[in-house]
């Protein structure tokens, strides 16, 4: 009988799933969705896909008026590939700033001259998707950075991270200089990198690679999603590399690292050294946990709450009692 009580306790604890869109694929939607997705103030979703016509695309799920009504989507961009500098292959999800601009990268296409299977393919860009003026016009992409490859980065991979001051960080899975990951498709064993945003409205992005993989015990080939601690330590996992040769592959050595970068005092990259993360705030002190970091990020435009240096221009709103209603409210909308 105490057993059948638990057995029903945990049951009843499970949540409901409710599925809001099936991607039909083909030539006239879209398939493969990858990486996060991200509200805006509305409550309309926003996230990226491989698939579809294109080298894929940026897509909107449009909030229903009505309780139980269907989502509906619509294709914002599709980009069109390294024939024209475009991005190719969308490799992230996505973030939103507080204006509604989305952000993400492509692991191919830009300006850069890199080589796959005797192909031009281009070395990946970050990107940059800003509404219209008026709705039902067209999204506008701004390319922020393509890469060059070589001992910058090459194939931006995983969803990007703010600082405070609006810069962003992310992660290539080639590139940096250091070791040698699945040659001779690629170079090096990837980098970490900061894109600095610029210091009047439409300048130049600057990109700086805080710190190369060398492979072996180093680890290789980064994968995004990097998070910082109220310090400014940066922390996040390599697919590759570490302290084992248990787990080999084409190409890949090593069964992947959690690694951790910590400000250098010194500057400037150098063996492999990381550089300073400059700008780094938080609101908060101590441990947190990662389930208010994931309904904070659900929520960001409801709550205006933030986790340490990833959310830039947002101010912290407190009392527990108002997060409660606030996100009643955006549940009781979807």
């Amino acid at each position: 009988m105490v057993l059948f009580l638990a057995l029903s306790t945990v049951a009843s604890a499970q949540v409901k799933e409710q599925v809001l869109y099936s991607f039909q694929g083909g030539s006239t939607d879209l398939s493969n969705p990858l990486g996060r997705i991200v509200f805006d103030s509305a409550g309309n979703l926003y996230g990226a896909a491989l698939g579809g016509s294109g080298q894929g695309s940026v897509y909107q799920l449009a909030r229903p008026a009505k309780l139980g009504d269907p989502w509906t989507e619509t294709i914002l961009y599709t980009f069109q590939g390294k024939p024209v500098n475009d991005g190719q292959i969308p490799s992230s999800g996505l973030l939103i700033d507080k204006m509604g601009n989305l952000y993400g990268v492509t692991a191919y296409g830009g300006a850069g001259n890199c080589i796959l299977l005797g192909i031009l393919s281009g070395c990946g860009i970050v990107y940059e998707l800003s509404p219209p003026a008026q709705k039902g016009g067209a999204w506008t992409e701004t390319i922020l950075y393509s890469f060059q490859g070589g001992t910058d980065g090459d194939l931006p991979f995983g969803d990007l991270t703010w600082d405070a001051n609006g810069n962003l960080y992310g992660a290539t899975q080639y590139g940096g200089g250091y070791g040698s990951c699945n040659a001779p498709f690629f170079q090096y064993c990837g980098t970490i990198f900061k894109l600095s945003a610029p210091a009047t409205q439409g300048g130049a992005w600057t990109e700086q690679v805080l710190y190369s993989f060398k492979g072996g015990t180093d680890g290789a080939n980064p994968n995004g999603g990097l998070i910082f601690d109220p310090k400014g330590k940066m922390y996040g996992t390599t697919s590759w590399g570490g302290s084992t040769t248990n787990c080999v592959y084409t190409g890949f050595v090593g069964c992947g690292t959690v690694f951790r970068l910590k400000p250098s005092s010194g500057g400037g990259v150098a063996g492999g050294r990381a550089l300073p993360f400059p700008g780094l705030s938080h609101r908060r002190s101590g441990p947190q946990r990662e389930s208010d970091f994931a309904i904070r990020d659900s929520l960001r435009h409801y709550t205006r709450w933030r986790q340490p240096g990833v959310w830039p221009h947002l101010s912290a709103c407190t009392g527990r009692k108002k997060r409660g209603r606030l996100e009643r409210d955006l549940h009781s909308r979807v």
